[in-house]
């Protein structure tokens, strides 16, 4: 694949941006060792930035960052690409407005997965954030396009930004990578939070119409113009 001049400097900064993100992970608690990854789309091309497998956050850099096309095969790097880099083109390929993909194993959001329950929308931060409760996807086996296929027919049509693949982990999505991370590091911050209310009884759910009008002011109107 031939890379323009134009598209090349953008990868450039893109492989700042998405190796500077992953210090988020470890700093928010949401991975453990190598786990986790976060890649971004390369907008004017098919090609994802994401992070090379197997290598410790401590040695992230914008030069061990690799570009992939859609299919997932290595069109930049020297490294070997995460290997969930299927997962993501995937989801970049049937989701065109997503331009940001996180992956983690956070510790709460994980147990959610692992007994296949969806966290509920009872707390303002999930409306405002997700818009409704953030759903379970299929259990999908790791290495191909499959848990790729899980995210997109469980988030296609849905608000969430953030899909619980069951026995696995954290999907999380966004309009760039920074976006995907704030989702990923606010679905573990919540599924906490309602296990915590679990814990002392039945969390009560929040009227679907209060759901919209949060969702509404939190996306529309919150935060600077």
């Amino acid at each position: 694949m031939t890379i323009t001049a134009s598209v090349r400097d953008t990868i450039r900064a893109l492989r700042a941006e998405v190796a500077a993100l992953h210090a988020e992970l470890p700093r928010n608690q949401l991975v453990v060792w190598t786990a986790g990854n976060v890649s971004a789309r390369v907008p004017g091309a098919d090609l994802l930035v994401i992070k090379p497998s197997g290598v410790s956050y401590d040695e992230i850099s914008p030069d061990t960052m690799v570009v992939t096309d859609l299919d997932a095969d290595l069109v930049d790097g020297d490294l070997k690409p995460s290997s969930d880099t299927a997962a993501h083109a995937y989801v970049y390929k049937h989701m065109p407005h997503v331009g940001g993909v996180v992956h983690t194993h956070s510790t709460y959001a994980t147990a959610w997965a692992a007994r296949g329950e969806a966290i509920p929308c009872v707390l303002t931060m999930i409306a405002d954030e997700f818009g409704g409760e953030i759903p379970v996807g299929p259990f999908a086996l790791i290495g191909d396009d499959s848990i790729g296929q899980g995210i997109v027919s469980t988030l296609d049509g849905h608000r969430s930004r953030a899909v619980l693949m069951r026995n696995h982990g954290v999907f999380s999505i966004g309009k760039d990578a920074r976006a995907a991370v704030k989702a990923a590091v606010m679905c573990e911050d919540v599924a906490r939070t309602v296990h915590i209310a679990r814990q002392l009884g039945a969390p009560l759910p929040i009227d679907a119409q209060d759901v919209d009008s949060l969702y509404a002011r939190y996306q529309n109107v919150y935060g600077q113009a």
